[in-house]
């Protein structure tokens, strides 16, 4: 898989969001500073395809583990926020702190009432898989987490999302089902290191849910909410986001 390195000092790593590459992140790295690791998922950017076998956020999760020379800020958003955790849970020895912006960890939020609301609006999504129609798929994927009015999307990359819609299926069964259970209360209770949660005030009310879950969960875990922000923030907002990632590093403390 691609990946780039930006910047000097302290080490860092960054995961985008899913139907996104790492070139959305750049604002992001060079506002947070140091030396930035950023990787694009598979299927993405200028990474190989998705080759349909092996497990999605394992390639993910080991493309990160390939970056860190050592432990690493981890910084992830959304998808790739689930793998940045489940990378400081199962290689701990690799991760000193970790940056969460809104992870998708669906399963932490079952039985819930936003958990309901996020199933049912995603229900078109589904339909739109199971009936081909991907265009439509991504239509209603960004209308739920997307920056821009699909609209206002050029057609050439509307295109392109849809051509790479199916990777939101690849990566499903991790985040809504946690087999491997990374967001258990025991698993996420050993978790000893800082960790930053970052949201939108206007993102999803599933993505509330979740970061309220992790924030009891883990025993050094700050949740931090910015004002007229959603779901895609670390590029609507990269100042603000920087800004509360900067100062919570225990080295300025």
């Amino acid at each position: 898989m691609h990946a780039v390195t930006v910047g000097a000092g302290a080490p860092a790593v960054m995961v985008h969001c899913a139907l996104s590459n790492h070139k959305a992140l750049l604002p992001l790295a060079e506002a947070v500073g140091g030396q930035v690791s950023l990787i694009d998922m598979p299927g993405h950017g200028r990474s190989d395809d998705w080759d349909g076998k092996r497990d999605y956020q394992t390639l993910v999760f080991e493309a990160a583990a390939a970056c860190c020379d050592g432990p690493t800020h981890l910084i992830g958003h959304s998808f790739g926020a689930t793998a940045a955790l489940r990378l400081a849970i199962e290689r701990p020895d690799l991760v000193n702190r970790l940056t969460l912006i809104e992870p998708v960890y669906f399963a932490a939020a079952k039985g819930t009432p936003a958990h309901a609301q996020h199933a049912k609006n995603f229900r078109p999504f589904v339909g739109a898989m199971l009936t081909g129609d991907e265009a439509r798929a991504a239509e209603v994927f960004n209308s739920l987490w997307g920056a821009t009015p699909w609209a206002d999307i050029p057609a050439r990359m509307q295109a392109k999302l849809a051509q790479r819609i199916h990777l939101i299926v690849a990566g499903a069964a991790p985040i809504e089902e946690d087999a491997a259970g990374i967001t258990s209360a025991e698993r996420l209770g050993a978790l000893n290191i800082p960790v930053t949660l970052i949201r939108g005030a206007d993102t999803q009310p599933v993505i509330t849910e979740i970061h309220r879950v992790l924030v009891k969960r883990i025993p050094n875990a700050t949740d931090h909410e910015i004002a007229e922000a959603a779901h895609m923030l670390p590029l609507t907002h990269s100042d603000e986001v920087a800004a509360i990632i900067r100062a919570a590093d225990p080295e300025t403390d």
